[in-house]
């Protein structure tokens, strides 16, 4: 394909500082979207996808474990982040996206690492409370299966860690974990996590869940 789009290395440092990705890569995403800059980060994004992918298999028997205490002290979190080598655990990246994760379980309090680590009965009996909601409001018998697998997703989205918008975004956690993989070229999981806060039953904070 033939890209008469000037670069300029202005537009590609910025790239850069935003996605961290290497510079060929930002100027080739730059040539790829005809210099725009949001449709670069995409570009970006999805050659992340591709990257984390090939990575998912490897290994991840080193990391750290952070937490984070909230103000007034009456809320905390730890972690278990993994990755394949001591010296990523040892990167900046590395530890500023481990106390990202730590400060979004601190605030959004979810309860499972992933959908996959969601017991089977519980999905089941999310199942059934939804497709009571449905049959109660009148909803056609034949849709259902379908309502019920919309609200199962939104659902998703509250309970699992990774399903979870970081920061108001457009941008779940799992997405924030693959930039950091095309980053540093490593596998990253998130092993557990522990949320605590002062007045709350172990049985009501039942955090410590693992991928």
């Amino acid at each position: 394909m033939t890209n008469t789009t000037t670069i300029k290395p202005e537009d590609v440092k910025r790239l850069r500082e935003a996605t961290g990705a290497g510079i060929m890569d930002c100027k080739r995403a730059l040539e790829e979207t005809g210099g725009d800059y949001d449709k670069a980060v995409l570009w970006l994004r999805e050659k992340g996808l591709s990257t984390a992918a090939k990575k998912a298999g490897r290994a991840a028997r080193e990391g750290l474990i952070t937490s984070y205490i909230h103000h007034g002290s009456r809320l905390g979190v730890l972690l278990e982040l993994n990755c394949e080598t001591d010296f990523v655990a040892r990167t900046d990246d590395f530890q500023q996206l481990a106390r990202d994760i730590a400060m979004q379980i601190a605030g959004m309090a979810p309860q499972w690492v992933s959908r996959e680590d969601v017991p089977a009965e519980v999905v089941e009996e999310q199942r059934r409370l939804f497709a009571v909601d449905a049959e109660r409001d009148g909803r056609p018998a034949d849709r259902v299966p379908m309502i019920v697998e919309g609200k199962l997703n939104k659902w998703y989205e509250a309970v699992c860690l990774l399903e979870q918008p970081f920061r108001d975004s457009d941008r779940k956690i799992s997405d924030l974990i693959t930039e950091k993989v095309a980053l540093l070229g490593e596998n990253i999981r998130v092993a557990r996590f522990a949320r605590m806060a002062v007045g709350e039953s172990a049985a009501d904070a039942d955090g410590d869940q693992a991928a």
